[in-house]
C-alpha cells in the first residue's frame, strides 16, 4: 500500500508540474500577443477609431433601462471586477473541462470589448489570456462608465449593425434614447449570438432570449416581476409584443419565485 501511495503521489506531482507548465507556455504566448497588439496600435487609438465614427452614441444618451439590462445579461458583477470576473471564469473553465470543448465563455464586459478591439472571435487558450491583459490595462485607462460606452459602441448585434445607434435605428426606425423599456430589454439579449438572436432572422429566439434578460434583471434586482410584466403588457397594448412571448414570461420559474416571495 505504501508503494501504490508513492506513486500516486508521484504521478500527482508529475501531472502538477505539467499543468504549470502548460499554463505558463500560454501565459507567456498570451502576453506577448498583447505587447504585439498594442505595439502595433495603441489602446488610446483604438479608442479613438471607435468615438470618431459618426453613429457613436454617448452613454447619457441611452435608457437606464438598457443599459441596467446589458449588465444584467452580460457581466453582472461589472462594477465589482477588475476586468476579468474570477468566479465566472473558473465556472466556465470547470464547464469547459467536463466537456472538452469550449462550451461557455467567462469573458466580462471589459474583456468582450478587449476582444472588439484587438482580437478575432478565435477561441484559443493563448487569445483568451491575451484578452485578459488587455482588460486590466483597459480597467487601468478608463472609468466603467466609459468602458461600458465604448462597448455598446463596439459590438455586433447581427443584420450588419454594429453598435447600439445602428441597430436601434435598424430594428426599430428610433434613436436609441427613444427606446422603448421593451426595445431595450429586447435589444440587450442579441449581442450574446448574433445570428441566432437577429430580429430579421429569428424572432421567436429573440423573444425567448428577451425573457432570460428580464429574468436576470429581476434576479439581480434592476427589476420586480410587476415592472417586468408591465414592460410586457404595454407592448402587447401597443401591438409590438407578441403573445408567444408574453405567455413564456408568465411561465419563467424566476418570476414565479419572486412573485411568490
Amino acid at each position: 500500500m505504501k508503494v501504490i501511495g508513492k506513486i500516486i503521489k508521484g504521478l500527482l506531482a508529475v501531472a502538477f508540474i505539467m499543468i504549470v507548465c502548460v499554463s505558463g507556455i500560454f501565459i507567456y504566448k498570451g502576453y506577448n500577443m498583447y505587447k504585439n497588439a498594442i505595439e502595433e496600435v495603441s489602446i488610446e487609438d483604438k479608442v479613438n477609431e471607435i468615438r470618431a465614427k459618426e453613429n457613436y452614441t454617448k452613454i447619457e444618451e441611452l435608457p437606464e433601462i438598457y443599459l441596467e439590462a446589458i449588465i444584467s445579461v452580460e457581466d453582472h458583477r461589472f462594477y465589482e471586477h477588475w476586468g476579468v470576473d474570477v468566479l465566472a471564469t473558473l465556472r466556465a473553465a470547470y464547464n469547459d473541462i467536463r466537456a472538452m470543448s469550449f462550451v461557455e465563455g467567462g469573458s466580462t464586459i471589459t474583456q468582450q470589448l478587449a476582444k472588439n478591439l484587438y482580437f478575432t472571435q478565435e477561441k484559443k487558450v493563448e487569445r483568451k489570456v491575451a484578452e485578459v491583459f488587455m482588460a486590466v490595462a483597459l480597467e487601468k485607462e478608463y472609468s466603467k462608465k466609459y468602458i461600458l460606452e465604448l462597448y455598446v459602441n463596439s459590438i455586433y448585434f447581427g443584420n450588419n449593425y454594429y453598435c447600439v445607434r445602428d441597430a436601434s435605428m435598424g430594428y426599430f426606425g428610433k434613436e436609441p434614447g427613444k427606446m422603448t423599456e421593451y426595445e431595450s430589454t429586447l435589444l440587450a439579449g442579441i449581442p450574446n449570438a448574433p445570428s441566432v438572436y437577429a430580429l430579421t432572422a429569428n424572432p421567436d429566439l429573440a423573444a425567448q432570449r428577451q425573457r432570460q434578460v428580464l429574468e436576470k434583471m429581476i434576479k439581480y434586482k434592476y427589476l420586480t416581476s410587476e415592472e417586468a410584466e408591465k414592460t410586457i403588457r404595454v407592448d402587447l397594448e401597443d401591438g409590438f409584443m407578441n403573445q408567444q412571448f408574453y405567455d413564456a414570461m408568465e411561465e419563467s420559474p424566476v418570476i414565479a419565485a419572486v412573485k411568490d416571495f
